[in-house]
């Protein structure tokens, strides 16, 4: 697809929700596998399915509802995206981040991206919220590729700082309000869709990744890539492969979702209060 085409259908698509919603929140939060309570719970909420959206794909894995929820939390106004596309399910990477590029045109400033991921830190038990500090893209990819729109951004787009620095430290705050202290880690993106293997992960380790998982570094980059400000937090749904002497399943990884749910939410509510 050139450039002007992709610009055209991401256009199309924030025309299409501007015009059901003329009041677009400049806060946005992308919700990953089984962590959709929080848009559930939005106030005063307006739910678009992903299909009804022109041009957006569709999400098709258990545990994404599909659809884009604008509402208020936290007496702020939030877009939620309840669920995701992902590299795995055979997508160019130009798709996996359309969401973002539509969210960046609708003039969103920060963006919170939560997933459910593989811990790798033994100190670090299933359940645990992880703040991004970094990350390491091993896709064999980027999002960037080709010809580059500078109605987008810049060419070369610094990534020094991806997740915020500010935002890092306003999680911190909210997680100290709620009574427990959040661990920072350095998460890692594969490109799945099958598990990574155990000496995989012990290789992992030793690049110095913390958590594991199959989604958010596109739009990380691309959300960069457009000045928005990231925040990066990542459910620990299990011990990466090799850490356990039993197997990994997606059950598992919704299951522990469902478990930490309405802590996530209270979190989610904390950051965006402070925003």
């Amino acid at each position: 697809m050139t450039g002007t085409a992709y610009f055209d259908q991401v256009a199309e698509a924030a025309r299409f929700i501007r015009s059901t919603s003329p009041d677009i929140p400049t806060i946005a939060v992308v919700l990953g596998s089984g962590l959709g309570d929080f848009a559930s719970g939005l106030q005063a909420a307006a739910a678009l399915p992903y299909a009804d959206i022109p041009n957006w794909p569709a999400s098709r894995v258990v545990g994404h509802q599909g659809r884009l929820i604008l509402g208020e939390a936290a007496g702020r106004r939030v877009a939620a995206l309840a669920g995701r596309v992902h590299f795995y399910e055979g997508h160019d990477l130009q798709t996996v981040t359309f969401a973002m590029r539509v969210l960046g045109v609708l003039g969103v400033k920060q963006v919170i991206l939560t997933n459910a991921a593989g811990g790798m830190n033994p100190a670090w038990e299933p359940g645990t919220l992880m703040v991004i500090d970094d990350h390491i893209n091993l896709m064999g990819s980027n999002p960037l590729i080709g010809g580059n729109d500078d109605r987008f951004g810049v060419r070369f787009p610094d990534m020094t700082e991806v997740y915020s620095a500010r935002l890092r430290e306003i999680a911190d705050q909210a997680g100290a309000s709620l009574g427990y202290r959040l661990p920072h880690g350095i998460y890692a993106a594969c490109h799945g869709p099958s598990y990574e293997t155990p000496a995989e992960v012990r290789a992992l380790r030793l690049l110095g990744a913390d958590a594991v998982g199959m989604s958010t570094v596109p739009e990380a980059i691309v959300a960069r890539h457009m000045g928005i400000e990231v925040l990066g937090i990542s459910c620990i749904t299990n011990f990466a492969a090799g850490m356990l002497s039993q197997p990994l399943n997606h059950a598992e990884v919704l299951e522990t979702a469902e478990k930490v749910g309405s802590r996530f939410v209270s979190l989610l509510n904390a950051i965006i209060s402070r925003f």
